[in-house]
């Protein structure tokens, strides 16, 4: 019986190793297919190795395995987070600031449900001081990504006319903070993805993929679930919700490649560009609006100036550069030395440890 199989393992050998491997000859009896079935390679390999008790065959060279790189690991990666997040939560919602990074983490979610669009809203937390050139490119990419726009602003802060120049710190709770938390709340998210980084900030480097909030939006830093092999655990009780970071992992340089790569919209701000400027508290901020108010013997400059990161244009930093171009702007950050944080007004609040407090608040 042994030399009959050893026998008929080297006939479908033979026939695997001609033009057609797809088609075998095979006998009824033996734990084998009908006559004539077509058998996809991976199954052969197994049928062989239990015929002739000899190793699996190698991948020919004629279909090699593909090697992915290191782009394509970390989109593979915050692909599957964010297909993880659907398949666990009951509601969840896209935070989209208009950013670089959510312009990326934008394209992640619609390659991972093409060709539908993803199965949740964006929602931007509104804070009135975006610069321009943000709300433009808003709304156009929720009309191209056929995603529903949900624009939210706290009503309170509206009311008492809270602004960055007059209330420093409280504008920031109480447009992004609590506004936040106020839009969860209003429309029942409980997993809200954002485009956090752990190379952005070191309370952000220390916060899962998952990070679980409290009912009442609260982060416990010391109290975090561990995340082996990529396995996230998604249970929350009632209440809770899940801040989801899909590329958490992913840096700086990674980011302007992708967008190179891909051809992604951005902000235009992102590249240099000759802008009216003051210099104020050891920044460069740019003169977006007459809102902003000149101190005595402020006079606007025209500088050659691009942003690393935008938020609320009276508490973002310029740099000043002549990168024009994404390639300009990807050798440029090869060279720098500094987190593009450092332009960010909010992160020096209540000390160095201004975000990680903000975060155990609510913050994003």
């Amino acid at each position: 019986m042994r030399q009959f199989l050893l026998s008929r393992a080297a006939e479908v050998l033979s026939c695997f190793q001609r033009s057609k491997p797809w088609i075998v000859p095979v006998r009824k009896g033996i734990g084998l297919p009908s006559p004539r079935q077509t058998i996809p390679p991976l199954v052969l390999r197994f049928q062989l190795t239990r015929l002739a008790g000899k190793p699996a065959l190698r991948r020919s060279k004629e279909s090699p395995m593909k090697t992915l790189t290191h782009l394509e690991r970390l989109e593979a990666e915050s692909i599957h987070i964010i297909r993880e997040v659907v398949a666990e939560a009951e509601k969840p919602v896209m935070l989209y600031s208009v950013g670089k990074d959510s312009a990326v983490m934008l394209h992640l979610a619609r390659k991972a449900f093409y060709p539908s669009p993803p199965p949740f809203p964006l929602l931007h937390v509104d804070t009135t001081w975006k610069f321009r050139a943000m709300y433009e490119l808003r709304d156009r990419m929720a009309r191209d990504s056929g995603m529903e726009l949900l624009v939210y602003q706290n009503p309170e802060a509206k009311e008492k006319g809270i602004n960055p120049f007059d209330h420093g710190a409280l504008h920031t709770d109480m447009w992004k903070t609590e506004g936040l938390k106020q839009a969860l709340d209003k429309y029942g998210f409980d997993a809200a993805f954002g485009g956090a980084r752990r190379d952005e900030e070191k309370s952000r480097a220390k916060e899962r993929i998952f990070s679980f909030r409290t009912s009442s939006h609260g982060w416990d830093p010391k109290n975090q679930r561990p995340e082996l092999w990529n396995l996230y655990n998604a249970r929350k009780a009632k209440g809770e919700s899940i801040r989801v970071f899909p590329i958490s992992n992913w840096t700086e340089l990674d980011i302007w490649q992708y967008i190179h790569l891909n051809d992604i919209p951005i902000v235009p701000l992102y590249f240099a560009d000759r802008r009216p400027t003051v210099e104020r508290d050891g920044m460069l901020l740019m003169v977006d609006d007459d809102r902003f108010p000149l101190r005595e013997g402020e006079v606007p400059v025209e500088r050659s100036i691009r942003f690393r990161t935008l938020g609320c244009y009276p508490l973002t930093g310029a740099v000043e550069s002549e990168a024009k171009t994404l390639p300009e702007v990807i050798q440029e950050t090869l060279l720098t030395t500094t987190s593009e944080r450092q332009g960010r007004a909010i992160d020096r609040d209540a000390g160095g440890a201004g975000m990680e407090v903000k975060k155990q608040q609510g913050y994003f």
